[in-house]
């Protein structure tokens, strides 16, 4: 399931743009208000670099996959949430500074945590251990030009013309949406010919993966105590992976078409689900409620 030039070379520049809107959605306040109450990100950090790579380890026995699969299956649950998570959480009317400070601690600590439960799958399901390195500065150096860059720019432009920021706010959402459906229908179109079958062999285990993701965010949000819009931002955070680092480590550094299958199945099957978590959001959140949280 390789990427066409115009996902590979057109989604960059979409997020940036589409997290140049977000920024005008952002003041300081939101994310002093994260620093100050930090149990939002405490809670997300843990579950998405902990609880879920466990949920990867569990599902992989219970349904008896393949050493591979099941390799495969830990790696994409270990990854952080990817920079698509923020375009959900906007559109889920959810807490977009804790997605965007969630995303860029979880990326960090995966550099860490990543390697290491990759190796701990190899050794538990192919008897074998692989000395995995993630390029740190190639990671900072996205999370900079992908997130926080580009959302600088947007809050400066809030700050400097509120009108304009407000106007450009549901352009942004409209804009996002297009975009996540050109996708799904290019990943579909891209995979026709052997779709089914990867759906056969990972389909189970990356729908459950990404279910229980969501569930865990929505329950552990719940009782941390949360917000309704935190608890969204950690639901998407565990739910819409970086499906981009889960086939660099397997393609790449693995070397293994297996173990990338559950990673590109997830990467298809996460999109659909986080729409329907984004309707969920918009039901449960009023858009005057969110502004007015902001």
């Amino acid at each position: 399931m390789e990427s066409s030039p115009l996902i590979s070379a057109g989604l960059p520049i979409a997020l940036f743009i589409i997290m140049i809107g977000i920024g005008m959605t952002l003041t300081i306040r939101d994310f002093r208000q994260v620093a100050v109450y930090p149990k939002g990100l405490i809670v997300g950090t843990l579950t998405q670099i902990l609880l879920m790579p466990l949920v990867a380890f569990a599902l992989a026995s219970l349904l008896a996959v393949p050493p591979a699969i099941a390799v495969g299956l830990v790696i994409i649950a270990a990854c952080p949430g990817g920079t698509t998570s923020n375009l959900f959480v906007l559109l889920a009317r959810g807490n977009i500074a804790l997605s965007i400070v969630l995303t860029v601690s979880a990326s960090l600590i995966t550099i860490l945590t990543l390697p290491l439960f990759t190796n701990v799958a190899l050794q538990f399901y192919m008897g074998t251990e692989e000395d995995i390195v993630l390029p740190v500065w190639k990671t900072i150096g996205m999370l900079v030009g992908i997130v926080l860059f580009p959302v600088a720019i947007g809050m400066q432009v809030r700050s400097r013309k509120p009108e304009v920021a407000r106007k450009a706010e549901s352009i942004v959402s409209v804009f996002g949406g297009v975009v996540l459906a050109l996708l799904i229908v290019a990943l579909m179109y891209g995979a026709r010919d052997q779709i089914w079958e990867l759906l056969k062999q990972a389909g189970p285990a990356t729908i459950l993966l990404n279910a229980a993701g969501i569930f865990i965010g929505l329950l552990a949000g719940r009782m941390a105590g949360l917000t309704q819009r935190e608890s969204l931002a950690v639901a998407v955070e565990l739910g819409v992976k970086n499906g981009t680092i889960a086939l660099m480590v397997t393609l790449t550094l693995l070397e293994s078409s297996a173990m990338s299958i559950p990673a590109a199945v997830y990467g298809v099957l996460m999109f659909p689900i986080g729409f329907l978590l984004a309707m969920y959001g918009r039901r449960l959140i009023p858009k005057a409620s969110s502004e007015l949280s902001k």
